[in-house]
């Protein structure tokens, strides 16, 4: 027989995780759906040079290419949904005087190393045209509520929140093997390699960049900290951008949440790609953040709009690990099996759909069928006649 396989990176999910899933999916865009963000829908793959304008290093790093058959052309199957989105409102929606707000759902995919493709399923939300710091309080305020609503106890959480200022202006002194040497240090938080990378920085800039795998904590302790280095003008103005958001978001962030908030200003990851605020949201029992999103002003310009924009995806399967750490089961919903003679049965499934029940005719060929059953998900069995008599029994 044929090896029968799939791909490295890609997994099939089965009934009861993709019930989690899919319930997951609709839980999240529900949420985004109640602060007011549509929906919409985009292709999984297009045009490479286009989709490309909208991503970082890493993400052109990571995109899958190919030549589309019938044009000829070479086009990426998306890493990321951001710049989807800001094309369409620099594009679609251009006229729209005012913010937009914009949610979406499916699936990305993204090189891993060596070892090929990974496909990871996402939820997230963008908000065009609005500024700091009424833009960044208002996804505050959404990443807290997606924390919020995935089950898990709030003290299993945390949301924690940087700005892409500081590193940029730190790694902005140096370039080649030298940037990337100070850059990998700093995002392992490596205070010895940091120390030895910034050797080569002038001298007043090495105490910042060793000050960066420090300034992670409290955000009281971790500004206080901040502030007392001499940055230059940029950095402070962006430590109060941030300062003003973590003051607003107390009045819409649960306060048990906004206790955990924790700032880690030493953070790298998507330093040339996010120009302001940087959410992160965890959770215990997943391997990584469950959600990640920050401020990205410069990017919908690159489409033809000049607008300011800042958003979050929240990573399906990572919210899955951490409820099943928490023992939290997958949704159900009654799923009837109707066994009987086939006209009864039909007739009784029919019934049993108008009330609202998912129900199936058992077609027979099962030997266990309690077995059968359960495997697929059915949450009793039924007799076609005992529907049609109001007499039901579940078994």
């Amino acid at each position: 027989m044929t090896d029968i396989r799939l791909p490295a990176g890609v997994r099939d999910f089965l009934p009861r995780a993709a019930a989690r899933r899919r319930g997951l999916a609709e839980r999240v865009l529900g949420l985004f759906e109640a602060w007011g963000y549509q929906r919409i829908i985009t292709p999984v793959y297009e045009c490479a040079d286009v989709l490309e304008r909208g991503l970082g290093d890493a993400g052109r790093a990571a995109a899958i290419r190919f030549v589309e058959p019938g044009s000829g052309e070479v086009v990426a199957l998306r890493p990321d949904f951001t710049p989807q989105v800001a094309r369409i409102a620099a594009t679609r929606l251009g006229d729209v005087d005012g913010a937009l707000r914009l949610c979406y759902e499916g699936a990305v995919h993204r090189l891993a190393g060596g070892v090929g493709q990974r496909e990871v399923l996402q939820a997230g939300v963008e908000l065009i045209g609005a500024g700091a710091p009424d833009g960044d309080v208002e996804m505050l305020a959404v990443a807290a509520a997606v924390l919020g609503a995935i089950g898990v106890d709030v003290v299993e959480t945390r949301l924690d929140i940087g700005h892409g200022a500081l590193a940029r202006a730190v790694l902005g002194q140096v370039e080649g093997d030298a940037h990337d040497q100070l850059h990998g240090a700093l995002a392992r938080k490596d205070r010895a390699g940091v120390a030895r990378a910034a050797a080569v920085l002038p001298a007043a800039w090495r105490p910042l960049a060793e000050a960066l795998p420090r300034l992670w904590g409290s955000p009281a302790d971790v500004l206080a900290a901040a502030r007392a280095l001499a940055w230059p003008a940029e950095v402070t103005a962006a430590l109060d951008e941030l300062t003003a958001a973590l003051a607003a978001s107390r009045d819409v962030i649960d306060p048990a949440l906004h206790a955990r908030i924790t700032v880690d200003l030493g953070e790298v990851r998507g330093f040339d790609y996010y120009t302001g605020l940087r959410i992160a949201g965890y959770a215990r029992g997943a391997g990584d953040a469950v959600l990640r999103g920050g401020r990205y002003d410069a990017l919908v310009a690159r489409y033809g709009r000049d607008a300011p924009a800042i958003g979050l995806a929240v990573d399906i399967e990572a919210i899955a690990a951490a409820q099943r750490a928490a023992e939290i089961a997958p949704p159900t919903a009654p799923a009837v099996l109707v066994i009987g003679e086939r006209g009864e049965a039909m007739r009784a499934a029919a019934m049993l759909r108008a009330q609202g029940v998912r129900a199936a005719v058992d077609l027979g060929g099962a030997g266990d069928r309690a077995a059968y059953a359960r495997a697929l998900g059915f949450t009793s069995v039924v007799e076609a006649r005992e529907v049609l008599a109001g007499t039901t029994r579940s078994t």
